[in-house]
Formats: C-alpha cells, sequence, structure tokens
C-alpha cells in the first residue's frame, strides 16, 4: 500500500496559551514549561519511534519544539510555512475574553466556526485553513511513501487534520483534545488521511493545556 506514516505534533506551551491570548500567525517563543515539554516528547519518540524526516511550521513554537525532537533522532528540521498557524488577524495579541468584549460580530462567527467567516486584519478563513493544510500535508507525506514523518505545528493545524482523519466537517463541535506536545498518529495514503492514534500525552507528568486558536 501506498502509505505514509504520520506524526502530528503540536508545539510546546507559551506563555500566551496560559493567558488564553491569540498567538495565530505572531511569532510567540516557548516558555520554561514548553521547552521541558519538547524534551520529554522527544526523548519518548527517541527510544520508540523511528523517523526518516521532520517538518515544522517555521514559527519558532514550533520549529523549536521540532528542533528538539530532531536533535535527539539525529535529523534536520525543513521548515514548511504551509504548517503554520491560522492567521487571526486582528484577534491576535487578543486574549478570548477581549475578543468577546471589543469584536462582538466577530467573536459570534468565531465560536459558530463559521466556515467562509475571515478574521478582520488580513485573517483566514477555515475553509482556506483546511485547504492550505491538507494541500501541504499531501505534499510533504508523498515525498514519503513507506517511511514515517513528523509534522510539528499547531492547534489549528492539529485540529483540521483530526476532522479530515475522521471525516468530520469544519463545523462539527470539538470532543478531542489538541494538547500542547501531544502525539497524534495518522495514517496518509493518496486517498486521504485515516486516524491511528491520538492526544498521546503519555510523554507528560503535568496537565496539559488545550486551546485550538494559539
Amino acid at each position: 500500500m501506498d502509505a505514509t506514516r504520520i506524526l502530528a505534533i503540536r508545539h510546546g506551551e507559551t506563555a500566551w496559551n496560559v493567558d488564553t491570548r491569540i498567538q495565530g500567525q505572531l511569532d510567540i517563543p516557548l516558555n520554561e514549561t514548553g521547552l521541558q515539554q519538547a524534551r520529554w516528547m522527544a526523548q519518548a519518540l527517541a527510544e520508540r519511534d523511528a523517523l526518516q524526516a521532520i517538518y515544522a511550521s517555521d514559527l519558532s513554537r514550533a520549529h523549536v519544539t521540532a528542533q528538539t525532537l530532531a536533535s535527539q533522532v539525529g535529523l534536520a528540521v525543513t521548515a514548511h510555512t504551509g504548517l503554520r498557524e491560522r492567521a487571526f488577524g486582528d484577534f491576535q495579541g487578543r486574549t478570548f475574553a477581549e475578543i468577546e468584549v471589543e469584536l462582538p460580530d466577530d467573536a459570534h462567527h468565531w465560536r459558530k466556526r463559521t466556515p467562509e467567516w475571515t478574521p478582520p486584519g488580513a485573517g483566514e478563513s477555515l475553509i482556506a485553513l483546511r485547504e492550505r493544510v491538507l494541500a501541504t500535508v499531501d505534499e510533504l507525506a508523498a515525498r514519503h511513501v513507506g517511511q514515517q514523518i513528523a509534522l510539528v505545528a499547531h492547534g489549528g493545524v492539529m485540529d483540521v487534520l483530526y476532522r479530515a482523519a475522521t471525516r468530520l466537517d469544519l463545523q462539527a463541535p470539538r470532543t478531542w483534545l489538541l494538547p500542547n506536545t501531544a502525539v497524534n498518529r495518522l495514517l496518509w495514503t493518496p486517498q486521504g488521511l485515516s486516524l491511528v492514534g491520538w492526544a498521546d500525552t503519555s510523554h507528560l507528568d503535568a496537565q496539559t493545556r488545550d486551546e485550538t486558536t494559539t
């Protein structure tokens, strides 16, 4: 079978994750907890998984998480802008509470997951995000048929991958977790993605945070 195994990994924690502040495509670094989470994840995967390639968002919170893994397994990280978080325009830099007060109409579309709605200030719709992420996964996975690769990215990217692998639409209520440095296992074929395992945080010994938009 023409298949590629994928480990899809969300970046480690940042200070803005803790504050529930939207990062989007702003380049916010990992905090100390996030750096430790990345080390634990890298050590666990180095002990149990063989990887042939590591790709990551070029935003530092994902790229540093990927570099931590790469140093453990002896690979280089290839940056790809197609793995970036959703562009949130004027939402970026605001907390969830601030968005509700300052941009109530847009906050309504955000809560309802309106697929074609675009955040003000050059944001990205859910439809555009899905198209970007899935095209990137197709491109990268097709290079590694018969191998296993890691994709290190963001909560919004992980959400798109879960929905694609389980055939859920963009507006379906989310009932799955997206913790920092969780390892999510997928199988890619030219026909699409399928789910193997989700939200493995066995490498962590503390409670993880779960946001979809940062």
